[in-house]
């Protein structure tokens, strides 16, 4: 295997600025883990959920589940404070930076710290660390939709996303 260019770690520490989560469009893909903890979490059967916080993203394997943004990009999980599903916020969140396009090069991970005051900074994650974070998010995938499926999503009940 090619040596990477974090072989030795990199600094990250993690500010809560925010400016993952807000200010610019993105897609929040959700793995049936991510599913599983928000619905516990909110109270919520699929269909209210999916109205409420989702969107369904046509990707060419189907349509993945991702949270709605706001008109102004934020997170519709972001409030005054931060994320209002911090301790429940999907994995895609949860391993920030330390995604395959970020960490495939130094030039990547140093123009993602262009908008992420903690890329370079604070603690030294190693590269087991970085390695164990790019293989959960890769394992989790996100939750696909089929294209029928995906024409009633308000008919969709979390047991046939989920397999329960």
């Amino acid at each position: 295997m090619a040596d990477a260019f974090y072989d030795e770690g990199l600094h990250f520490s993690c500010t809560r600025c925010s400016a993952c989560c807000r200010g610019g469009p993105g897609y929040v893909f959700l793995a049936k883990s991510d599913l599983r903890r928000l619905l516990s979490r909110l109270g919520l059967d699929f269909p209210t959920f999916f109205k409420r916080y989702c969107v369904l993203v046509e990707t060419g394997i189907g349509f993945e589940l991702s949270l709605a943004e706001r008109p102004n990009y934020d997170c519709v999980f972001w409030g005054e404070d931060g994320c209002t599903v911090y301790e429940d916020r999907p994995i895609q969140c949860s391993t920030f930076p330390f995604w395959a396009s970020i960490v495939a090069s130094k030039e990547n991970w140093t123009d993602a710290g262009l908008d992420c005051p903690g890329i370079g900074k604070g603690e030294l994650r190693s590269r087991e660390y970085i390695q164990e974070l790019l293989w959960r998010r890769r394992a989790e995938g996100a939750v696909v939709i089929s294209a029928a499926a995906a024409l009633k999503p308000e008919d969709i009940d979390a047991d046939s996303i989920l397999g329960s």
